[in-house]
């Protein structure tokens, strides 16, 4: 295309979005209803702002007459400075009278690589937000901290020669830099850190709450325990037998560690999901690794042994009479003893073999691997022998770590039966159509070969038989179990909470403790694992002690057992040893939406009052990868603190948005192996941190999965240019009055940013100010200043220091923080005439343009003019009229 042809073509787009925002297809259209079917008005809007040339500038109407490239570099920074000087964001002491907001992120990690241009996203989101919510009148509180314990601080340091604290700290400044060059209203005086004394004080105080209430309790637990790393990995990061970060080789060790009991509120976690503002996605997530199950638990005795049986779960009790084989988890405590002396050497190399493998591994794999134990359980119910196998496709974490195998109606089992040769027994049918043996019948029938009791029920009733048969004869019942395991809250690393447990040390009989030393090596001695000790709540906070080599070792009691002068003390003339595991990195996310409403705080980790005028979060933004874990854990602790009178709210976070992932230019995961990470020092310094900030909302919906293009921020750039230039005209020529085609723009255009705001959906809010804008600078030296100022408030939250700077060019001495937010008449957001479809028959013959309200006569009059309508109705008779006002005349002719 030739570029006088792109030209005009840019012309008539510019044109036709007018035109559609003028004569609307609804009585109440506002401004952006040409942004509803295209929620990526940045791909069409690009010509708005595209450079032309001076000759066209010159001629071109709409062009200001002196623009004035808005000076971004000086602007910024000012208003930063003034904010800062002046604590624009401080949180106000609540107020009764007014509505509340707590607008909250979920806090950063604070890594050596600093913020890239996708972090920002929902931080730009719930900025706009708290600034809107400000200014309609709500007291807001909006902080910011950083979640900065963890595994990565700690490998950093390791591999840079440098303490974890000193990092961490060089870190924060970094990240609280790039935040502020951004514009945040953050209240910087609530700022905290997971690392921060104070707050490790509290975070140790809860977990005593949860030891005193037997929900932290120690146990052993079969773990991935991986030596280079010296800590216990999750199942997600193992692959095949590896760590996912070092390859490191992992194995399976039973290791002492400490459990949080959330599985005693898995009902409660379940419950609570009702009535939250959450996206559909992460409930369903929540609800599955809740994993509420009912069904029947059954027990087989095992052959040979007069008290020893073994226990399954399972949702499908009808299909119990198809049982050709029982598998135990390769881990399961009754192996050893079931396994038969011929089979003992292959059960034993298959249960080695398996050792290293994660449950994630197990679960995931294809290939269906097991041995026969040699051994027999009895059928519950007709007696008869059924052989034992071990597979590791059954996880001893889940469930009773036990299966009765139904190979012709379960998946898995059939193909774990087929790869070994095993017997398939059918006993549902479908209640239409042939029975097909090529593959499970999985879903609900009719029960067939099940004996006289049951053959001939469909599948729910014969649920409940079998159920209250087995209950008759004692072996087994209705069960409700639940997929959620109890939380492993041990780390075997440095950079973590130390858990604020203590442990007596025994001496051999006959010695006396006050001449031992247990920091000596040659000092024998034994901790007392078996008698946990809290500490003192009037000691905390139990800091970490300094140490010059805190890399991990292979020992799994954790690198701080090599801290002998912490870890032994001595108390009323008695040894002790502390607990040489720290906490997680999820324990200090789990709570500090609560510390951040007064974190200076030195007598309660919060007050009630604050409890009171501020919880629950009325809008938590943050990634979607953290939809399970994060969220469940957080709600855990929560419902602990309600239990125990610290909070009167049952749920933390009342409404939780998630913005989509900023992908590379390349369509790709932001990543430095890839070489598609753009740093926001970058944009920022080329185009000021507003565009980057009004980019990021215009890219497309929030939620949406959006490529990153930085030749797209100028775009953004020139309009805010525009704004400043309109501003500036308007404050040169102070005029009052207003046109009615532009004082209904402006209605209109504020109406739709104010709904646009409300729901978040900010892409098309700043399409609507990009039209209305265009519209402004088309009037030249006639922009009313009004409109001028209500722009400005509107542009505000998207882009604050542009907002900030045109309302003191507009004669303003105050911040525009705390203004009201702009006002719309919704009269003048009505459309006097409406320019509607014609159809003939349900074909669109052509377009009317008639009186908002006018009737059907009126509108059936205006479509005989059309010549396309004319030229199908005439000679035919009418049959039908369908009219809706303001939407379609369809006219039925014949």
């Amino acid at each position: 295309m030739g570029s006088e042809s792109l030209l005009v073509a840019v012309r008539l787009f510019v044109t036709a979005i007018m035109l559609i925002f003028s004569a609307t297809t609804t009585r109440r259209t506002v401004v952006g209803a040409f942004a509803t079917p295209n929620q990526y008005p940045h791909r069409a809007f690009v010509s708005l702002f595209s450079t032309t040339s001076a000759k066209e500038s010159s001629s071109t109407p709409s062009a200001p007459a002196t623009p004035t490239t808005y000076p971004f570099a000086e602007v910024e920074p000012k208003w930063q400075k003034y904010w800062e000087e002046n604590q624009t964001f401080k949180t106000p002491k609540r107020d009764s009278s007014k509505p509340k907001k707590y607008v909250l992120d979920m806090f950063p990690y604070p890594s050596g690589a600093g913020l890239h241009v996708g972090h920002p996203e929902g931080y730009t989101a719930s900025d706009v937000m708290a600034r809107y919510w400000r200014m309609t009148g709500h007291d807001v509180l909006h902080p910011i901290g950083w979640d900065s314990f963890g595994l990565p601080a700690e490998q950093f340091a390791v591999q840079t020669g440098a303490q974890p604290e000193d990092t961490t700290k060089k870190n924060i400044a970094n990240f609280k830099r790039q935040l502020k060059m951004l514009g945040f209203s953050y209240d910087w005086e609530k700022e905290l850190a997971t690392t921060d004394i104070n707050y490790v004080k509290w975070t140790q105080w809860i977990f005593l709450q949860m030891f005193k209430k037997g929900l932290a309790l120690q146990s052993s637990v079969s773990v991935n325990w991986c030596p280079a790393l010296g800590t216990v990995l999750a199942n997600e990061e193992v692959i095949n037998g590896k760590s996912e970060r070092g390859d490191h080789p992992v194995e399976r060790l039973p290791l002492r560690q400490w459990v949080l009991k959330i599985t005693q509120y898995a009902d409660r976690l379940q419950a609570g999901l009702d009535g939250l503002d959450w996206p559909a996605g992460t409930l369903t997530a929540q609800q599955q690794w809740i994993g509420k199950s009912t069904g029947c638990q059954i027990v087989f005795d095992i052959e040979g042994s007069d008290d020893e049986t073994v226990t399954v779960f399972t949702t499908r009790a009808d299909t119990l009479m198809g049982v050709t084989y029982v598998t135990l988890a390769p881990e399961h405590p009754l192996v050893s003893s079931i396994t038969t002396p011929e089979q003992k050497e292959a059960v034993d190399k298959y249960v080695a073999e398996t050792s290293s493998r994660s449950d994630l591994d197990r679960t995931a794999a294809k290939e269906k691997t097991g041995v026969f134990t040699g051994g027999y359980v009895l059928h519950p119910i007709s007696g008869e022998r059924v052989p034992v196998w071990v597979g590791d496709y059954v996880l001893g974490s889940y469930g009773t770590g036990a299966v009765m195998a139904v190979p012709a109606h379960d998946t898995r089992d059939f193909e774990f039966a087929q790869a070994f040769g095993l017997d398939i027994k059918w006993v549902v049918k479908p209640v239409k159509g042939e029975l097909n043996k090529e593959e499970a019948f999985t879903e609900p029938g009719v029960a067939m070969n099940s004996g006289e009791d049951f053959d001939g029920m469909k599948t729910e009733k014969c649920k409940m038989a079998v159920t209250e048969k087995l209950k008759e004869m004692e072996k087994g019942g209705p069960q409700i179990t639940y997929k959620l395991r109890d939380w492993v809250f041990s780390r075997q690393r440095y950079w973590g909470e130390p858990i604020p447990i203590y442990f007596p040390v025994d001496f051999p009989e006959g010695v006396d403790p006050l001449s031992q030393d247990p920091k000596n090596d040659d000092c024998e001695h034994t901790i007392r694992y078996d008698q946990s000790i809290p500490v003192d709540e009037a000691d905390l906070p139990l800091e970490l002690p300094y140490m010059e080599d805190f890399k991990p070792g292979d020992d799994p009691a954790g690198c701080l057992a090599r801290a002998k002068d912490w870890r032994y003390f001595q108390k009323d003339g008695k040894w002790f040893a502390r607990e040489t595991n720290t906490m997680p990195q999820w324990a200090g996310s789990c709570w500090y939406y609560l510390r951040f409403m007064d974190p200076s705080n030195l007598e309660e980790a919060f007050s009630k009052q604050d409890d009171q005028d501020w919880m629950p979060v009325d809008l938590y933004v943050g990634g979607a990868e953290h939809a399970v874990l994060h969220l469940l854990y957080a709600r855990f602790w929560h419902q602990v603190l309600f239990d125990e009178g610290y909070t009167v709210h049952p749920e933390p976070f009342q409404k939780l948005v998630h913005q989509g992932m900023i992908l590379g230019s390349d369509g790709e995961k932001m990543s430095k192996s890839r070489g598609n990470v753009v740093n926001p020092d970058e944009i920022v310094s080329s185009q000021g941190g507003d565009a980057l900030r009004m980019y990021e909302m215009f890219m497309g919906p929030l939620e949406a999965v959006k490529p990153w293009q930085t030749s797209q921020v100028a775009g953004v750039a020139r309009f805010q240019t525009k704004v400043y230039n309109i501003v500036n005209t308007a404050a040169a020529h102070h005029v009052a009055e207003m046109d009615d085609e532009t004082t209904k723009l402006l209605h209109k255009t504020m109406k739709k940013v104010t709904e646009d705001i409300e729901s978040m959906s900010f892409n098309t809010a700043i399409a609507a100010m990009m039209v209305l804008a265009n519209h402004l600078q088309s009037l030249k030296e006639k922009v009313p200043l009004e409109a001028a100022q209500k722009l400005t408030l509107m542009v505000s939250p998207f882009a604050p220091h542009l907002g900030e700077e045109c309302w003191s060019i507009l004669g303003n001495t105050e911040s525009l923080a705390y203004h009201p937010w702009v006002e719309y008449d919704e009269d003048l957001c009505v459309d006097d005439t409406v320019t509607m479809g014609v159809q003939v028959n349900g074909k669109a013959r052509g377009e009317i343009t008639i009186a908002a309200d006018a009737d059907q006569e009126v509108a059936m009059a205006a479509a005989q003019e059309v010549e396309k309508v004319q030229n199908q109705i005439t000679g035919k008779e009418i049959k039908k009229v369908i009219y809706v006002p303001g939407k379609i005349l369809n006219i039925i002719a014949k």
